[in-house]
């Protein structure tokens, strides 16, 4: 065990140094912080939320920067898109860190903090399943003998896309274009509120928050499951870096124990990385599905117990 004297914990640094090796895979191959592991498995061993959540969003920073690189070699970043979003993202995470400071002068920020995480990645876990399944059996359809279609155009198709299109197809000005995703117009304002709910739950829950965003760029964005899962990490640097400073300010941050993760986290994520050019868009989505479950059951048995492992 090793004493963290920013938040009063003991932890053990290969305990740590573990868990940050395997976010650091889920976090290059779909894009995602990884917060709904990290968050409660930081959680289940003693640290309160609100150090959960700040420090999470500290280790994540580097481990994105190695992820990015790769995922920039490989044609994966819309360096445009992800600059618009990490404005909505920013102010979106600092609404949600009041939200956490409001409840930490409460004093229920755990169990608040809980309920809704167990929620959300339920919800998540949910509709991409049914998602990925329907898209997946509709390519299968597609490849039947006798079909005629190009299948390459299929790749990544979504069975959620006419509601993506329906979206896309909301003159609300201003319009703009997006060359490195395919997308010839989508308004600023969507893409700005896409970021800003991720903010919001980057802030409240941690993370980059890719859970919800990394999604939403496929579902109602309409892009590419690899460009989505590349240019979500370009922005998390970006959101994650400004949530760190305000939990820092805030006193949410335990940056020794970010460190230690990080040691682990800068190597899996470019395994991660690397992975995604081997799957396609439906099969990366396929499987996320059981990694917000996996969070979701780490939360609930430290309500049920109320004792960390």
């Amino acid at each position: 065990m090793m004493s963290f004297p920013i938040s009063g914990a003991h932890i053990s640094p290969i305990y740590l140094a573990i868990m940050g090796f395997v976010i650091g895979i889920l976090g290059g191959f779909f894009g995602v912080g990884g917060s709904f592991i990290a968050g409660p498995a930081l959680r289940v061993v003693g640290l309160d939320w609100n150090f959960a959540v700040g420090t999470d969003l500290a280790h994540i920073v580097g481990k994105s920067v190695v992820a990015v690189r790769q995922h920039r070699a490989f044609g994966n970043v819309d360096l445009r898109l992800g600059l618009i979003m990490a404005f909505g993202t920013i102010a979106g995470a600092e609404a949600g860190a009041q939200l956490i400071q409001m409840l930490k002068r409460a004093g229920n920020v755990n169990l608040v903090v809980s309920i809704v995480s167990i929620a959300v990645y339920v919800s998540i876990s949910t509709f991409m399943i049914w998602e990925s399944r329907k898209t997946l059996a509709s390519r299968k359809r597609v490849r039947a003998p006798g079909a005629v279609t190009d299948l390459k155009a299929k790749q990544d198709h979504s069975a959620f896309q006419h509601v993506t299109r329906g979206i896309q197809r909301l003159n609300i000005w201003p319009m703009i274009e997006l060359p490195a995703s395919g997308i010839k117009a989508i308004s600023l304002w969507i893409i700005l509120l896409v970021a800003f709910i991720g903010g919001c739950f980057s802030g409240f829950l941690g993370g980059g928050a890719g859970y919800i965003r990394m999604p939403s760029m496929v579902y109602v964005l309409g892009i590419p499951t690899h460009l989505a899962v590349g240019t979500d990490l370009f922005e998390i640097i970006i959101s994650a870096s400004y949530g760190t400073f305000t939990h820092a300010v805030k006193g949410n941050v335990d940056i020794l124990i970010a460190l230690v993760m990080h040691t682990g986290a800068a190597i899996g994520a470019q395994i991660g990385a690397i992975c995604t050019q081997y799957f396609a868009g439906p099969k990366i989505r396929m499987a996320f599905v059981p990694l917000p479950l996996i969070g979701a059951a780490i939360v609930i048995y430290t309500l049920i117990t109320g004792h960390k492992l």
